[in-house]
């Protein structure tokens, strides 16, 4: 179920995390632009519709869309082959058109289907790439562009030679830089005072006191100054030609050669897994436990791409890194997405030559710890203690796949693997759904079959959600040997929330002691059960 929120009842809070996700986007979208051969200025735009039209039109509260580093190999293959940027934008546009018809035959629905240990698997695996990419630029090696997240560079380096290269390109300066950037980072949140300044992020004051000392090190001549190459560095257009000729837009004649139409729809599959895997991390992410249409999200990017092509941007999808830092800096709505659009647009508009000073270090060290908050090593250690085959080797081997492979490749693994695990159980279906009538009011049965696994959590999350309010439900799982924790979590949140809010009365029964489904508290007298 999608809460329906005010976009402007948590201004501050939403402000606050859209100038986080703005800092961390402005320099990822140049650094996808250079690496995929394209105009710079085209992960600017890509940026600013991901932001503002594709934020306003999703229902999701917390994902952020924009250029995504899982289509720079596509995209520069493309641009090569194509011969021409304006025909390569014609097949974004036709992309934007095929994502929006897979928004309306609602293949969307196939999101449901990634169990949880391999999301959470794909998520610290992500954090483990963005801390292993970043602390190059925290020491000042730049050679890397920002938002690499391959394991293979197109320098011939990979993750971890980089890491060895880093240790005869040491920059003091852009160390120092870090060192205080982290400070401020984890101090920031740790004081009272500090914490109540809601409308000043501890990033956006890392990013002004690093301006602050650069600038200090560059007047005095001293040989800790950051160079150019080192800092933000955003195109600065100087006469009305050169502004226009950022805008590029589509040949349409180029609409009748069959390669343009087959990068068109290479373009629209991976960009919408790489949509649904994100949305689906944003949803496990989301506090409040808010459910996104993924079919309204697949529409939402379709319109977004279609719009980047014609203004000459890149390609874009929902962005695991951008949304992370969005939920890590307290996004309470989807305005925090459109505030980052904003930002994104006036800023590159009127104070380039200030983003310019930006050093890379101080934007790595806020993505050091979002990469740590990501691969948090209590993740791993819950995923063992929870279960040790059916949900830990997924999740390690989508972890470790993600970090050498990539994204898709290491959830394509992690999928295979659970899938071999569920074949070895019992394929039944899920569960019976019946409804008795009494004159107190009817009583709704859900009676869960032996065996429930990770692929019947669709169904189940689809009847849940039908529950009408002020219902009883009688959940039976008396015959049931096996319940998957994809599903384990789907009732426990139904419980916890949904029959909370919307007065269902909720029985329990037969679900044994280990499933922990007992909770005390006010929000639980609505809840009762009968054990094993």
């Amino acid at each position: 179920m999608t809460k329906k929120i005010n976009l402007f009842a948590n201004l501050k809070a939403d402000f606050a995390s859209g100038l986080v996700v703005f800092l961390v986007a402005l320099p990822l979208c140049l650094g996808i632009a250079l690496a995929s051969g394209a105009p710079l200025f085209s992960g600017i735009i890509s940026g600013v519709v991901g932001g503002i039209i594709v934020g306003y039109l999703s229902q999701s509260h917390l994902s952020v869309s924009g250029p995504a580093a899982g289509l720079t190999a596509i995209v520069l293959t493309a641009i090569t082959d194509l011969g021409a940027f304006d025909a390569f934008l014609t097949a974004v546009l036709i992309a934007g058109v095929l994502q929006l018809l897979l928004g309306f035959i609602k293949a969307g629905t196939i999101s449901n289907y990634f169990p949880t240990n391999v999301i959470e698997g794909m998520l610290a695996g992500i954090g483990v790439i963005i801390f292993l990419k970043q602390l190059p630029h925290a020491f000042g090696y730049d050679k890397d562009y920002e938002g690499d997240f391959a394991f293979l560079q197109p320098d011939g380096e990979n993750t971890f030679s980089e890491l060895f290269q880093v240790i005869g390109h040491i920059q003091l300066g852009s160390v120092i830089i870090t060192a205080i950037s982290l400070f401020i980072l984890i101090v920031w949140n740790k004081v009272d005072f500090l914490k109540k300044l809601k409308l000043v992020p501890p990033a956006l004051i890392a990013v002004i006191i690093s301006i602050i000392v650069n600038e200090i090190f560059v007047r005095t001549g001293s040989n800790l100054a950051i160079k150019s190459e080192h800092l933000v560095k955003l195109p600065v257009p100087t006469t009305v030609d050169e502004f226009k000729a950022i805008f590029v837009f589509p040949d349409l004649t180029a609409i009748t050669n069959s390669k343009v139409w087959i990068v068109g729809l290479t373009i629209a599959i991976v960009a919408s897994i790489e949509t649904l895997l994100c949305i689906e991390a944003a949803d496990r992410m989301d506090a409040l436990k808010r459910y996104t249409d993924t079919n309204v999200e697949l529409k939402a990017q379709g319109i977004g791409n279609i719009v980047s092509s014609l203004l000459g941007g890149l390609p874009m999808t929902s962005v695991v890194v951008r949304t992370t830092a969005n939920n890590t800096a307290g996004a309470k709505s989807k305005m925090s997405a459109i505030i980052h659009g904003v930002l994104l647009l006036i800023s590159v508009l009127t104070i380039p030559l200030i983003l310019n000073k930006i050093p890379l270090a101080t934007l790595a060290a806020v993505l050091l710890l979002i990469g740590y908050k990501l691969a948090n090593p209590k993740t791993i250690k819950h995923f063992w203690e929870k279960d040790r085959v059916y949900q830990f080797i997924p999740f390690i081997a989508t972890l470790v796949a993600v970090v050498f492979t990539d994204l898709l490749k290491g959830v394509a693994l992690g999928m295979i693997i659970s899938i071999i695990f569920v074949l070895k159980g019992n394929m039944k279906r899920a569960y019976n759904f019946r409804k008795e009538q009494y004159q107190d009011g009817d009583v709704i049965h859900i009676d869960l079959a032996q065996e429930v696994s990770f692929l019947n959590k669709a169904a189940i999350k689809s009847t849940l959600a039908s529950i009408p309010e002020n219902s009883k439900v009688v959940i039976n799982a008396s015959d049931t040997v096996y319940i998957a924790h994809d599903v384990l979590d789907l009732i426990k949140e139904f419980k916890k929330v949904r029959a909370k809010d919307e007065n269902i009365k909720v029985k329990l029964v037969g679900f044994k002691k280990g499933y922990n489904l007992v909770e005390t508290g006010e929000e639980e007298k609505h809840v009762f059960v009968e054990h094993k």
